[in-house]
């Protein structure tokens, strides 16, 4: 039986598009957070470390 004609499977690919955008924006954020959390933990130490 041939198969239709026209898009197919354009919700899921829609859907599984969208649900990797959100999994790889949330990973940047969290990388992000991270990196300012070290970069004040790294500051703060230097500051101790002078005085």
């Amino acid at each position: 039986m041939p198969k239709p004609k026209g898009q197919k499977n354009t919700k899921n690919k829609a859907k599984h598009s969208k649900l990797i955008a959100r999994k790889v924006n949330k990973q940047k954020a969290e990388k992000a957070l991270r990196k300012e959390r070290l970069k004040e933990i790294i500051q703060r130490a230097k500051n101790s470390g002078t005085e």
